[in-house]
């Protein structure tokens, strides 16, 4: 049996702004995010019916399902694998369809291109309201901003060097139900205007310093009204406290930091986007 893998890396989101449409392929998000070492590994194989596998268990994800719905593929077998906890703002949904479009396309021999293959996993997302960013940056891989409206794959760069991430898990937010409530969509956009603004300021500098983008992520947490959980809020005054900087992962109960703080887990920002791997 002929097996392909691919990886597609986790995204922390710091800041968004939702661009709606009614096309999934113009909707997406603006922001500011990065790549993380960690990620979803897909094995994909030929099946009679299509199933999918996470972490050892079969698990139906709509997203992985409709991503390769997108593709002239026949039925397959995909196992996902990850370190990284669900529901957390870690954009698995998004790196799960990602890599096992990539990983199809190159077992099928599609033929699909790399922004081909971004774009299926992006309107799946954004059809299951599972994310509207993620895609973008687990594609092009690094700490990314963007700035575009109506070009769900349009990125900058931001030259932030590879470095370790501290960060903690509390519990999870369902983005759907986010996404779908008008009122909080209009504080979150309206909190993100002043940040990407800020943001901007950023993209020809020869190099950036994580920590100012940080500190604007914080300020949009607080801002957006998603910062509401009481051990995040916690744990992030005892981060500034100590000196460090840090704030929510867009979108989960879960905070990340550029320092160590107490009972963290360590990962890294990576520059690296997805693609099938050995």
């Amino acid at each position: 049996m002929v097996v392909v893998r691919a990886f597609a890396p986790g995204n922390i989101s710091c800041v968004f702004k939702i661009i709606p449409h009614q096309d999934p392929r113009l909707m997406h998000s603006l922001g500011m995010g990065f790549t993380v070492r960690e990620g979803v590994w897909a094995a994909v194989s030929a099946a009679r019916e299509t199933e999918i596998w996470f972490n050892g268990r079969s698990l139906d994800i709509p997203t992985v399902r409709g991503a390769l719905a997108r593709l002239p593929a026949p039925p397959l077998k995909v196992e996902l694998e990850t370190p990284l906890p669900l529901s957390c703002g870690f954009g698995l949904s998004g790196a799960s369809a990602l890599a096992a479009v990539h990983a199809a396309d190159a077992l099928l021999g599609l033929g699909q291109s790399r922004e081909e293959l971004a774009m299926a996993a992006h309107v799946a997302e954004v059809e299951q309201l599972t994310g509207l960013g993620d895609v973008c940056n687990q594609h092009h891989g690094g700490c990314l901003l963007k700035l575009v409206p109506g070009q769900p794959l349009n990125a900058a760069r931001l030259a932030v060097p590879e470095q370790p991430i501290y960060y903690r898990y509390f519990g999870p937010i369902l983005t759907r139900e986010v996404l779908a409530d008008p009122d909080r969509r209009e504080r979150i956009n309206l909190a993100a205007i002043r940040v990407l603004g800020e943001l901007k300021k950023q993209v020809d500098q020869p190099q950036v310093d994580l920590e100012i983008c940080i500190r604007q992520a914080r300020t949009f947490a607080a801002e957006s009204g998603l910062l509401a959980d009481g051990r995040v809020v916690q744990a992030l005054a005892g981060i500034e406290a100590a000196g460090g900087a840090g704030s929510m992962i867009m979108l989960g109960n879960a905070v990340f930091s550029n320092r160590p703080f107490d009972q963290c887990e360590e990962t890294a920002l990576c520059n690296h986007g997805a693609g099938v791997r050995p």
